[in-house]
């Protein structure tokens, strides 16, 4: 029953992340239908978003290969005391 209710709550929250009729004309042609709001009120925004993008891409990219294959070699590394690896 709890997965049931995640799964429609998962659908819920998604249908509601689209943008209502009324936003979607106050937003530029790439972005109509997606987001909620004003939108960008200059071409700086775009500038800052694009920046931030970059740099939430880069830091996924980077966790997920130190997660994956940390290269630490020491025995005396604290993820042995962790994953007890000997």
């Amino acid at each position: 029953m709890e997965k049931i209710m995640l799964i429609v709550a998962m659908l819920i929250t998604g249908l509601m992340a689209f943008a209502c009729p009324t936003c979607e004309k106050a937003q530029p042609r790439y972005l109509r239908g997606i987001t909620h709001g004003a939108g960008p009120q200059s071409n700086w925004d775009f500038l800052i978003i694009s920046f931030a993008s970059v740099i939430v891409v880069a830091t996924l990219f980077y966790s997920i290969k130190w997660l994956l294959k940390p290269g630490e070699k020491s025995v005396t590394h604290i993820k042995h005391l962790i994953l007890n690896l000997d």
